[in-house]
């Protein structure tokens, strides 16, 4: 997604309703000179991306999000993931750049996702400790 779509996104996202291109014209205005073409022609790019949905409001259109800003995310993390030739590695080095909140924001998450420990499933925490000791041995590690 471009710098003028991604600010497009973010006041739909934000305001998490149908919006017109007026609004959105009337909000990215506040910040920077823009015309009406631009923004009808941004949201519709968007539409034939697939990032929003739009119904017919007399001549013009609502447009809506399709999705949320962290679906939008994770598909960017899985996109850049699944382009690495060695997945354990890109992951030790992701984890690496992240924060203390940011580390514990990913075992909560990953805690979510496992639901109840169980025998098989071991806990976050340790296979985070595994791939920082041995990239190889961490889940989907040793390449492809």
């Amino acid at each position: 997604m471009g710098e003028l779509e991604d600010a497009v996104m973010t006041r739909v996202w934000k305001w998490n309703r149908p919006v017109t291109v007026r609004e959105v014209l009337e909000d990215l205005q506040q910040e920077r000179s823009i015309a009406y073409t631009t923004v009808m022609t941004v949201l519709d790019n968007l539409h034939q991306k697939g990032w929003v949905r739009r119904e017919a409001e007399g001549r013009a259109y609502r447009y809506e999000a399709v999705s949320t800003r962290a679906a939008y995310a994770a598909a960017l993390m899985n996109d850049a993931w699944s382009q690495s030739d060695n997945p354990a590695a890109a992951l030790v080095a992701f984890f690496g750049m992240m924060s203390d909140e940011q580390r514990q924001a990913l075992r909560d998450a990953v805690r979510i996702v496992q639901g109840p420990e169980t025998p098989e499933a071991p806990a976050a925490d340790t296979v985070a400790e595994t791939s920082r000791e041995n990239p190889a041995s961490a889940p989907g590690g040793g390449g492809r």
